[in-house]
């Protein structure tokens, strides 16, 4: 495994290599040029992770945020509480989702539109980050990231 890439102890140990800031600048989407900075932190005495994700789409044309609580639940299931800034709030579960690249780990949630799932794992520089929408014939990608880093926290 990459040095960058060490997991914490207990059910949600798998979180550990986010922790930190990561930065995606895509100059060429359908949408435009998209840039997303994902933060990571320990919270209410390390029990919880908080995401922090801020989304510029179409050079500056829109914003989009999100904050997210990463934890367990009270049947000590890993689980992430969503709200984003379009009004949307998600509850998700730690699935299997290794089916997006071998060693990923990530979450499923039942959205609006459906069920998606999202994963993450590591790459020599940083890491993937991608969410799937679950569709009749399967899965389908809906969004794939190459993050850096830009600082890392414990």
């Amino acid at each position: 495994m990459y040095d960058h890439w060490k997991q914490g102890r207990g059910k949600m140990g798998f979180m550990q290599p986010l922790l930190g800031t990561w930065r995606v600048e895509d100059p060429d989407t359908p949408m435009g040029k998209v840039v997303c900075v994902r933060s990571y932190n320990k919270i209410l005495d390390g029990k919880f992770i908080r995401l922090e994700a801020n989304w510029d789409i179409g050079g500056g044309k829109k914003k989009y945020q999100e904050i997210a609580h990463y934890g367990l639940s009270r049947d000590k299931v890993p689980t992430f509480w969503s709200f984003t800034s379009d009004g949307g709030q998600t509850i998700g579960t730690f699935a299997d989702v290794e089916a997006m690249h071998e060693g990923a780990k990530g979450f499923e949630a039942e959205m609006p539109a459906g069920l998606a799932r999202f994963g993450f794992w590591p790459t020599e520089t940083g890491m993937t980050w991608a969410a799937d929408a679950k569709t009749k014939s399967g899965w389908s990608r809906m969004v794939s990231h190459q993050c850096e880093r830009v600082e890392a926290t414990a």
